[in-house]
C-alpha cells in the first residue's frame, strides 16, 4: 500500500501560497528604505500598513535602511532654522524651526536622523532631537568650556543588534591649562555623562568649527592653519596629519565609507579619498600618498555654472553632493548624474548648512 500517492492525501493544500504577494513584499522589504515623510503619507493606505509603520521595531529597522541625505537644515545667525529637502515630495519634517525645543537653538551637528543643537542663552545647553518625531533630550552640562563655536561631532551609527540607539558627542576644544594644545571631551548616551580624554594634542592650534566628520571610529577636523586633526575613539589617541592647502572652500565628508575632501576647482568639483593616514610617517623616498588622485565631478552647465571663487561644497555623501553657488543651493546625484537647483530661503549669506537624514529613529 502506498497511500502517499493517492490524490486525496496530498500534503500540499490547494490554496497554499509559495510566494509572497506583491503588497506584502513592498510592506516588508521596501518600506524601511523610504524617508519619514513618505512613510507618514502611507499610514493612510490601509490598517496593516499603519500598524507596520507605527511599530517601534519598524522605526529601528528604518533607521538602519534609510541612510541617504534627505536635505539640509539651513540657519542664519539669530534666526530659526529652515529645512531644504533634496526631494520635496518624499522628505520633510513637521516643524523645521524646531520650536518644540524648550528654547531657541543653533544647530551644531547631525548624524543619521539626529540633530545636536545648542541653546542661545548664556547657559548654552546641548539638546539631542529627532525633528521628525519631535523627541528631544537635554544633555548634562559639559565639564570643560567648549567656546562660542564648539567643534562638535555627533556620532550615531544604527546597529541591528542594539534596539536602543547609542550615540556619542565629541568636542575638540582649546586647553586652558596648556598653551597651543587641544583637548577632547566626549558625551556617551549609555551613561549620560561627559568625560574629558587624557589625550592632549599640541600644535593643532585652532580647530575649524563644523568641520568634523566621523569615519569608522575616527573623527577628523580641519585646522584653520591647514592640515587635519584626527582622534581615534577606540585608542583614545589623536594625530596631526600632514599640512595641506585645503582652501576656504574645501570640506570633509564621507564617500563609500571613507573620508574624502571636496572642493570647487576650475569649474568642477574635485573629490579626493583618504587612502593612507600614515603617509606622513613613512620614509622620504616613499611613493605612498595620503590622498588618491582627485576625481572631478562635472555638474550640468545648463543648470549650474560653477565659480571657483564664489562656490563651495556644503555636503557630500555616497549618493548626493550639495553645492552653494552665489545665493543658491544645487544638488548632484551620483547615481542619476542629475544636477538640479534646490528650493531655498531668500538669503544664504552666512548661512549654516547641516545635512540631514529623514529617519524615524527614537531617542
Amino acid at each position: 500500500m502506498d497511500l502517499g500517492k493517492r490524490p486525496g492525501n496530498l500534503h500540499t493544500a490547494s490554496n497554499s501560497k509559495i510566494y509572497m504577494d506583491l503588497k506584502d513584499i513592498i510592506r516588508e522589504q521596501a518600506l524601511p528604505f523610504l524617508p519619514a515623510k513618505s512613510l507618514f503619507r502611507f499610514l493612510a493606505v490601509c490598517r496593516d500598513w499603519k500598524l507596520q509603520i507605527s511599530a517601534p521595531f519598524f522605526h529601528h529597522n528604518q533607521s538602519l535602511c534609510c541612510r541617504g541625505i534627505s536635505g539640509l537644515f539651513c540657519q542664519t545667525p539669530g534666526n530659526a532654522p529652515v529645512f531644504i529637502p533634496i526631494h520635496p515630495k518624499s522628505s520633510g519634517v513637521p516643524d523645521p524651526s524646531l520650536s518644540f525645543l524648550p528654547e531657541p537653538v543653533v544647530i551644531r551637528a547631525s548624524s543619521n536622523g539626529l540633530l545636536c543643537c545648542q541653546g542661545r542663552d548664556e547657559n548654552g545647553y546641548y539638546y539631542l532631537c529627532n525633528p521628525v518625531t519631535k523627541q528631544w533630550k537635554k544633555l548634562p552640562k559639559p565639564t570643560a568650556c567648549h567656546g562660542s563655536e564648539p567643534a562638535l561631532v555627533l556620532i550615531f551609527e544604527p546597529s541591528l543588534l542594539n534596539f536602543v540607539p547609542e550615540y556619542k558627542l565629541i568636542c575638540a576644544f582649546q586647553s586652558d591649562d596648556f598653551d597651543d594644545a587641544t583637548e577632547f571631551e566626549i558625551y556617551t548616551s549609555n551613561n549620560n555623562t561627559w568625560n574629558i580624554s587624557g589625550e592632549l594634542c599640541f600644535g593643532a592650534k585652532k580647530v575649524a568649527p563644523r568641520s568634523g566628520v566621523h569615519v569608522n571610529g575616527v573623527v577628523f577636523w580641519t585646522l584653520a592653519s591647514g592640515g587635519l586633526l584626527s582622534f581615534d575613539l577606540t585608542k583614545d589617541r589623536s594625530q596631526l596629519l600632514q599640512s595641506y592647502s585645503y582652501g576656504s572652500n574645501c570640506v570633509l565628508g564621507t564617500f563609500d565609507g571613507r573620508l574624502c575632501k571636496v572642493s570647487v576647482n576650475s569649474h568642477s568639483v574635485m573629490v579626493s579619498i583618504l587612502v593612507n593616514i600614515y603617509s606622513n610617517t613613512m620614509q622620504i623616498q616613499s611613493r605612498s600618498k595620503m590622498w588618491d588622485t582627485p576625481h572631478p565631478v562635472i555638474l550640468d552647465p545648463d543648470v549650474l555654472k560653477l565659480d571657483a571663487i564664489g562656490s563651495k561644497v556644503v555636503s557630500i555623501s555616497s549618493d548626493i553632493l550639495v553645492v552653494k553657488s552665489g545665493n543658491k543651493l544645487y544638488s548632484y546625484d551620483f547615481k542619476s548624474k542629475e544636477t538640479k537647483a534646490l528650493s531655498q530661503p531668500a538669503e544664504l549669506n552666512d548661512t549654516i548648512c547641516v545635512p540631514y537624514v529623514n529617519s524615524l529613529v527614537s531617542l
